[in-house]
């Protein structure tokens, strides 16, 4: 087939997608390998840029590990983890706020600016979008927190003038001076409920979900709520994937009617999921 009428092809399968979607909210979980590579961070970008260009208000919310701990070596702090989880004590904490509002939150915003986007960097603490108490865990992490509330409304602010708001997962306390760190996957589901989102994305560096985690072709490309204790049981959703499903499943039980779960490695992987019959990754709805 001749190259051009591909790309016909494409766009016309697109189409219908695009109507779908128009005026809807999408909101984007962004971070893992996508974040580190220069190429695929292109890709994710003009995704996102193509999304809001053709009327569909995405809305990113990231985290930044990586960054974190490269500045903690710089100022001679080792990164502390607990059971995987950042454990975060105050001067931790600021670095953190720095890291995810000041360095990638911009960042990302500037990227999206050069691609022919309009973004707003904002972060937990802004509007009080996001308010949290310390975590309830079996170990202590420190400033880590649990979100109480979600105001969405900063965020609709933000998208009813046109830009692509762009999130880092800080929030304050219930108590004044108080902040914490959160995890992005739970605060990307708790933003999507909130803005009664048609689909929230995590991006990650595995395919989606497999019956076999060594086998790709196993990939389980839609599972229902039902189905999810039964798959917990028998051991198909563990690790690091049981928080990531938790996060998708209470974003369908709070309203939000499309999950995904996306290997941001596959370039322009939320386009193909977005505009595509294809569809890539793991849906639970």
């Amino acid at each position: 087939m001749p190259a051009n009428i591909e790309k016909a092809r494409i766009l016309s399968e697109a189409l219908p997608y695009i109507k779908l979607y128009h005026g809807k909210t999408v909101v984007v979980k962004y971070g893992g390998s996508a974040m580190q590579s220069e190429e695929l961070c292109e890709a994710v970008i003009s995704d996102i840029v193509l999304l809001s260009l053709v009327g569909i208000r995405v809305v990113v919310v990231h985290g930044g590990g990586p960054e974190i701990n490269e500045v903690l070596e710089k100022v001679g702090k080792e990164p502390r983890f607990v059971d995987g989880l950042r454990y975060t004590d105050e001067e931790t904490m600021d670095v953190v706020q720095m890291v995810l509002s000041g360095r990638v939150g911009k960042q990302l915003s500037r990227l999206i600016g050069e691609e022919g986007g309009k973004a707003l960097s904002l972060s937990g603490v802004d509007g009080r979008m996001m308010v949290a108490r310390k975590l309830r865990a079996d170990k202590d992490l420190g400033l880590v927190g649990e979100l109480t509330d979600v105001n969405p409304e900063p965020v609709r602010l933000a998208l009813e003038g046109g830009y692509i708001p762009v999130i880092s997962t800080v929030a304050c306390g219930e108590q004044p001076g108080e902040i914490f760190n959160i995890n992005a996957d739970t605060a990307a589901a708790r933003l999507a409920a909130a803005l009664e989102a048609e689909k929230l994305i995590l991006l990650t560096d595995v395919r989606g979900l497999m019956r076999d985690p060594s086998d790709e072709s196993t990939l389980i490309q839609v599972v229902s709520l039902p189905e999810v204790p039964r798959l917990i049981k028998s051991g198909v959703i563990s690790g690091g994937m049981i928080p990531k499903v938790d996060c998708c499943v209470e974003a369908v039980r709070q309203g939000v009617p499309r999950t995904h779960i996306l290997d941001g490695r596959i370039p322009h992987s939320i386009l193909i999921e977005t505009l595509s019959h294809e569809g890539i990754g793991t849906m639970i709805l």
